[in-house]
């Protein structure tokens, strides 16, 4: 029977392997993707710095002409017994044409400016994405020689492959389900509003031949539709990686998270800190994180809460977190089933995985407490 345990975990673990290879290969592919946009963005970006500075000039030009009209229309104003009303008419109507040419022309400064910024502030995020990926490579790489060379330590280090089998399943499952939760945000999100962008587009191209007061109208709303793309794509990247918890910690990134839940649902979040607030190994913070989050999505979803409080405890030994709302809250020891169970059971797992203790105390009525409790084993 220990032979045949031995082969297994030796199997998992080749599987392992060969996943996280693939995780790279992917990764890779990011990255590669990642250099070519960046370089597509950077030939836009000094297409519109050159168009910029031609329609700038245009501009100065045209604001010199405008002058020259003005006065030439004031001049026949002034004299209007010498000039012919033909010529009165003439000056008019060539001051009217060049203040309609100055303010299209100012327009698409405008735009290009705007547009120029849009592109400066993109290839700066290509910038960091690359970065993160090439760290991304080497930091799997390592991880694969690690796993290659101690294969054969971590495989006495398994204590029991019945509990190894069933926690890799949950890990399966809970991929499975966070690529369709990722998958139907896209779907119902920026996938849909692109394709009404693409539509909204077609349709300014076919205005702008015979209605450009529409086509500026059209355009002002594609550039709204637009922003509204770029934000639901940032929301799903924060809820997939906040990159705050890597620059500045636990406590700054669940704050935006309460933020963004108080926007979207109009629960009234609070956040505690006590003790000496202070930055935690990664995957402690990380660990803490998700558990939070987790139970934030629960109360969201099934608490129908008004007011939720976290408090983060940071000790010289320990950290401690309590979530608590004031919902309709729940038997505890009653059996359930679906995606809420399956929250409890991940936060359960996380929490043993930091070496720390996980509670729930809940009241049908009466709201829920999760307390979480991690120590610091050489921080």
């Amino acid at each position: 029977m220990q032979k045949l345990d031995v082969k297994i975990l030796d199997k998992i673990v080749k599987q392992t392997i060969a996943a996280v290879e693939k995780g790279k290969s992917q990764i890779f592919d990011i990255y590669e993707a990642a250099r070519t946009e960046m370089e597509n963005v950077k030939k836009d970006l000094e297409r519109i710095k050159q168009e910029t500075t031609e329609v700038i000039a245009r501009v100065d030009g045209l604001e010199k002409k405008e002058r020259r009209a003005r006065l030439r229309l004031a001049e026949v104003h002034r004299n209007f017994r010498v000039f012919s009303e033909e010529d009165m008419k003439q000056a008019y109507q060539d001051a009217e044409n060049v203040r309609v040419d100055l303010e299209v022309a100012r327009e698409q400064e405008r735009n290009l400016r705007r547009q120029r910024d849009d592109m400066e502030l993109r290839l700066r995020n290509l910038k960091d994405t690359l970065q993160r990926a090439e760290g991304l490579v080497t930091q799997v790489g390592a991880a694969l020689g690690f796993l290659g060379d101690h294969m054969e330590t971590v495989l006495t280090q398994i204590d029991s492959l019945q509990q190894r089998q069933a926690f890799a399943a949950k890990i399966i499952r809970a991929q499975e389900e966070e690529r369709r939760r990722v998958a139907r945000e896209i779907h119902d999100g920026p996938a849909q509003a692109m394709a009404n962008v693409v539509f909204r587009a077609e349709v300014c191209e076919r205005l702008l031949e015979n209605d450009l007061a529409r086509a500026r109208e059209e355009l002002k709303d594609l550039q709204e539709q637009i922003r509204y793309v770029l934000k639901e794509t940032r929301k799903i990247i924060f809820g997939l990686r906040p990159m705050t918890l890597d620059d500045l910690g636990l406590v700054p990134t669940l704050r935006r998270v309460l933020d963004t839940l108080r926007e979207r649902s109009g629960v009234f979040p609070e956040i505690k800190v006590t003790g000496e607030e202070k930055r935690l190994s990664t995957h402690l913070e990380v660990g803490l994180f998700r558990t939070v989050q987790e139970a934030l999505t629960n109360i969201e979803k099934h608490a129908k809460a008004s007011a939720v409080l976290v408090r983060i405890d940071y000790r010289p030994t320990m950290v401690t977190a309590l979530i608590e709302d004031d919902g309709q809250g729940f038997d505890p020891g009653a059996d359930r089933s679906g995606t809420e169970s399956f929250g409890i059971m991940g936060m359960q797992e996380r929490i043993s995985l930091l070496g720390g203790e996980f509670s729930i105390r809940s009241q049908k009525g009466r709201g829920t407490k999760v307390l979480l409790k991690v120590p610091l084993k050489g921080e």
